[in-house]
């Protein structure tokens, strides 16, 4: 029996009721913080699980860990599937929609387009990746490169702050790691992968738009910088005879920030975390650790700025008799989105009577694993002040639901098209 379609504030509404619920399972009482292969993973597996399986999705685990949901086709077709999706773990001390988002809404589409009585020619699979974030283990997009085959082995033998490598955790939560290939899905059989996502950042609020169209993820190289200076009393070592690791480094930052204010092609580049060696009040630091991370929506613009901060950072720790090593841990090439899906999506979002505009992504999110072998895209929701992985993070439920509603108008687009090919 059809059903009167549910509105986007109400749609909105009822996706922040479960994402409500869903930051209720957490390691950490009092804030949201969910790591991969964790009893809270587990237990967020089952209650999202659940909600598949209410809206009469079938479940399972794949051995990677990620819940996946499947709705079959309503009609004899060309058994292919549509896959929708994205995380469900968090950082520390997380927001509540951050990935979750995506999961919860994949799931609200689908049951939208069951109480409105409509076919689908295709399967329809909603992937509830487990290991996006990298926080427990330096594994970032594990779980997706694991749905495209690309997933590495030695992500295996890689171990968290407890000495638990990755294949041990993944035991201990019941998978089978001899099984990962099959986690694998057949680029033939996709229709595409779809992912909706707060924007976490300020350019659709700045706009006045509720919704925007993904053109491309933003390439990413991460390094690690160590400074060797030599470390002496605070009170004895003159500032003219000084190595001081850690004067060195601020020299650098500002380097950093000002090659990221010159650079085109939204890039950005930032020192995020540092370590100070010996790290006492009394003593001029000897060694410095510090991370660098540089994102632009094109590549040349991100290898530009990447020769100019390392071209900069020896001249500066040359003349001030430092020691600088720079070594490479993430380099991540731009990944843009599928245009026929970016199509689909903006068609959506004009139906609803919004203007369409498109924009990159500075963050990096499953769709970039996905997309190295199916075709993807990514719509963005619009959130307050641009704030993401903090506990202020939020978006209006309306806002919410307008996803939600272009994301059901997506799918029933991509079946239109389907049928007639």
């Amino acid at each position: 029996m059809t059903e009167v379609p549910r509105s986007p504030a109400e749609l909105g509404h009822l996706a922040q009721a479960l994402l409500d619920e869903l930051a209720l399972v957490t390691e950490e009482p009092g804030r949201v913080t969910r790591t991969y292969l964790s009893p809270s993973h587990a237990r967020s597996i089952d209650l999202v699980g659940g909600w598949m399986r209410d809206r009469g999705l079938a479940t399972s685990v794949d051995a990677v860990a990620t819940l996946r949901g499947r709705r079959a086709a309503d009609a004899e077709g060309r058994g292919r599937t549509l896959l929708i999706g994205s995380h469900i773990d968090t950082v520390v001390d997380a927001g509540k929609l951050d990935g979750c988002l995506g999961v919860v809404g994949g799931i609200l589409a689908l049951e939208e387009i069951a109480r409105r009585g409509l076919r689908l020619p295709f399967d329809v699979e909603i992937l509830a990746f487990g290991d996006e974030e990298g926080v427990r283990f330096p594994s970032p997009l594990s779980s997706s490169s694991a749905a495209t085959g690309t997933y590495r082995r030695e992500w295996l033998e890689v171990k968290d702050r407890d000495g638990v490598s990755l294949a041990e955790a993944l035991t201990a939560f019941g998978c089978d790691t001899n099984a990962i290939e099959a986690a694998r899905i057949d680029p033939a059989t996709a229709v595409g992968f779809l992912e909706i996502h707060i924007e976490q950042g300020p350019r659709l609020e700045h706009w006045g738009l509720p919704l925007g169209v993904v053109t491309s993820i933003a390439g990413q190289t991460r390094m690690v910088m160590w400074l060797e200076g030599m470390a002496g009393h605070a009170g004895t070592v003159p500032m003219d005879l000084r190595r001081d690791a850690f004067a060195g480094l601020a020299e650098i930052a500002l380097t950093v920030e000002r090659v990221g204010r010159q650079g085109t092609n939204d890039l950005v580049a930032t020192i995020g975390r540092v370590a100070v060696h010996p790290g006492a009040g009394n003593v001029v630091p000897g060694r410095v650790e510090a991370s660098l991370d540089v994102r632009a929506a094109v590549d040349t613009s991100r290898l530009v700025a990447l020769d100019r901060i390392r071209h900069e950072a020896e001249r500066i720790t040359k003349r001030r008799g430092l020691g600088f090593t720079l070594e490479r841990h993430v380099d991540v090439p731009t990944c843009p989105m599928d245009e026929d899906l970016q199509a689909a999506f903006a068609r959506s979002v004009a139906s609803l009577g919004l203007d369409v505009r498109r924009l990159p992504s500075g963050a990096g999110h499953d769709a970039m694993a996905m997309a190295r072998t199916i075709p993807s895209a990514m719509l963005f929701i619009r959130s307050k002040a641009g704030i993401s992985h903090n506990p202020l993070e939020w978006s209006d439920p309306e806002d919410i639901g307008l996803g939600i509603e272009a994301l059901t108008r997506t799918i029933l687009d991509l079946a239109e098209k389907e049928r007639v090919a």
